[in-house]
């Protein structure tokens, strides 16, 4: 039998103690022989089936699901790698750097493609494109923008609509969103067009997806590009609502990464979540208890996969270039 309870957080140490946390949660037995300590940036809702099927065959193992920001992950992490035994993070930079730093240790004998594991460390689980989510009452059903062009065309055309109902990434804060923004920039000069656009209208700024959803629902955004789109999926209330678009234009997608801490004590359930997680998507585990993008290769046309993890998603982490990018990218956006 399975128990959900409530987090205890005496017993947690100092460093727990003293983070805000956007969630925290524990499942299983509240007399587990073994606690499972996991830092994610997904959140509880869509995360908690994942934990509950880990769990369904492990009666005295515990887990304690804490939940934070891409960019607080790598913050909280680096300062008390001892205090989480998994990290689980968007930020596939921020992930590759700390695994490159020597904070993971090698978990043997996972089959995984070369482009979504690195080292035998870190290991892609789920693959997800960046969206627009748009609120179905600024449109027309034929006027729904498919390309990151035509929502710059329909935002300067009716600008009296959009002004301070555009929303995004603070690329400061969010370690996700600013991977998002660099690899965008990478591909195409659009993505500085639409930035200034959105600046021109007044654009929120926002830590992460969920944030962004629930001003959608409640009218304070009638655009938000480059949303999880999961997110909005895993919401029946707002499918009438919300409609969300793949740019046919480019993709930008992320996988979602995760890593056993080198400073573990229960080395083997921690091997064993990581393993459970990757196996999940492949169907070796419970499909129906994994509510997020499987992880598949997207390819270009010449069949390479689009992203994969590799030494160059850390050139934007470099100093320089992060102060250069985020001084362009505010004033674009912060006008």
């Amino acid at each position: 039998m399975r128990y959900i309870f409530a987090l205890m957080m005496w017993l947690c140490p100092a460093l727990v103690l003293a983070q805000d946390w956007e969630d925290q949660n524990a499942f299983g037995p509240a007399s587990a022989s073994s606690t499972l300590r996991v830092l994610s940036s997904t959140d509880t809702s869509l995360f908690a089936p994942v934990i509950e099927d880990f769990l369904e065959s492990r009666s005295g193992v515990a887990v304690e699901y804490f939940v934070t920001g891409t960019a607080q992950i790598d913050e909280v992490f680096r300062a008390a790698p001892g205090d989480f035994d998994v990290v689980i993070s968007s930020a596939m930079d921020l992930q590759l750097k700390l695994v490159n730093d020597g904070f993971s240790v090698q978990i043997d004998n996972l089959d995984q493609p070369d482009w979504a594991q690195w080292r035998n460390s870190l290991f892609a689980f789920t693959a997800e494109p960046a969206t627009i989510v748009i609120n179905r009452a600024a449109f027309a059903p034929e006027s729904v923008p498919q390309t990151r062009q035509e929502l710059i065309a329909a935002m300067r055309a009716r600008p009296e609509v959009f002004r301070g109902k555009v929303g995004t990434y603070d690329v400061r804060e969010s370690g996700l969103g600013y991977l998002f923004a660099t690899q965008d920039a990478r591909a195409s000069e659009t993505f500085w067009r639409l930035m200034e656009v959105m600046g021109g209208l007044d654009a929120q700024l926002y830590c992460c997806s969920g944030a962004m959803i629930d001003d959608l629902v409640a009218g304070e955004l009638m655009v938000a590009y480059n949303v999880l789109g999961s997110y909005v999926a895993a919401r029946e209330d707002v499918a009438d609502m919300l409609e969300i678009v793949l740019p046919s234009d480019f993709p930008t997608i992320m996988m979602r990464t995760a890593f056993v801490s080198s400073r573990t004590e229960v080395a083997e359930e921690a091997a064993a979540f990581v393993r459970h997680l990757v196996e999940m998507q492949t169907g070796q585990r419970n499909l129906e208890a994994f509510p997020l993008p499987p992880l598949s290769a997207t390819t270009d046309s010449t069949g390479q996969a689009v992203i994969s993890l590799e030494p160059a998603l850390m050139t934007y982490l470099d100093p320089l270039k992060r102060r250069t990018f985020i001084k362009e990218w505010s004033s674009a956006v912060i006008q």
